[in-house]
């Protein structure tokens, strides 16, 4: 059984370090905020307890959320959800998760690419990714939140803009021994968990992992269209957290 687990990146090597990134900080910001304003931290009293805040977390989800089957009625509104879906998440995992590889990843990607276009390539390749998953599951009522397609999108947009960047990882199944892997190991590997790792347990969320397959797609894509060489190699050190948690919310 492949655990939640994989190689999560903590701090930047030295090229991050001296680097401005605030559209990367802004988002985190924002996901932060929303989370922390919303019942699904259960931190505010007012959204209640038990079954009470269980049912005000699935209006929540289902109001921001994806939800396919309504996404293509041709109303106006779930068709900004893709948008609004993006600032949304699950848990406590579910957010740390991906803040934890947007805050490195983000940060050097932003800077190759400039804010403005970052920007953009985050929202439209996170807007793809849910939409792409929403017609691959266009019956479905469950609602979909979280930014791991836009996130997935600047996982592939690194692998190709730093390919050699040497990712220091604490995997799992080496009983968490310190190993280094250029990014090209590294990224392709967490690729190929979001597949083997998709399935849904009975009282949990799913791994929405076609969504992050259609995200690292549309980030490699992208950067490879765009940019010329990728850059020098540089490092990059890591330490255990959990993966980005499945999108899909009961």
């Amino acid at each position: 059984m492949i655990r939640k687990w994989s190689a999560s990146i903590v701090r930047a090597g030295r090229s991050v370090r001296g680097s401005s990134a605030p559209v990367t900080y802004t988002l985190i910001a924002l996901c932060c905020l929303a989370f922390l304003a919303g019942p699904a931290s259960g931190l505010n009293p007012a959204y209640g307890t038990g079954d009470e805040l269980l049912a005000v977390q699935r209006a929540y989800f289902r109001r921001w959320g994806v939800i396919p089957a309504e996404l293509f009625e041709g109303s106006g509104r779930p068709a900004l959800t893709p948008v609004t879906a993006l600032f949304v998440h699950g848990s406590w995992v579910h957010l740390l998760g991906n803040m934890l590889f947007l805050y490195v990843f983000g940060a050097m990607t932003e800077e190759r690419m400039g804010r403005v276009r970052f920007t953009l390539f985050y929202v439209g390749c996170g807007y793809l990714a849910l939409l792409g998953y929403a017609v691959a599951n266009a019956d479905s009522e469950q609602s979909l939140v979280g930014a791991s397609g836009a996130i997935s999108a600047v996982l592939g947009a690194f692998l190709y803009l730093f390919p050699r960047a040497r990712v220091t990882s604490l995997l799992p199944f080496l009983f968490f021994l310190p190993v280094r892997f250029p990014a090209w190991v590294v990224l392709p590997f967490w690729a190929a968990l979001q597949w083997l790792a998709a399935g849904r347990a009975p009282d949990g969320p799913g791994v929405a992992y076609l969504a992050h397959l259609i995200g690292f797609g549309l980030g490699f894509g992208y950067a490879s269209v765009r940019y010329g060489r990728p850059a020098r190699p540089t490092r990059v050190k890591a330490a255990p957290a959990p993966a980005p948690e499945g999108e899909n919310q009961p």
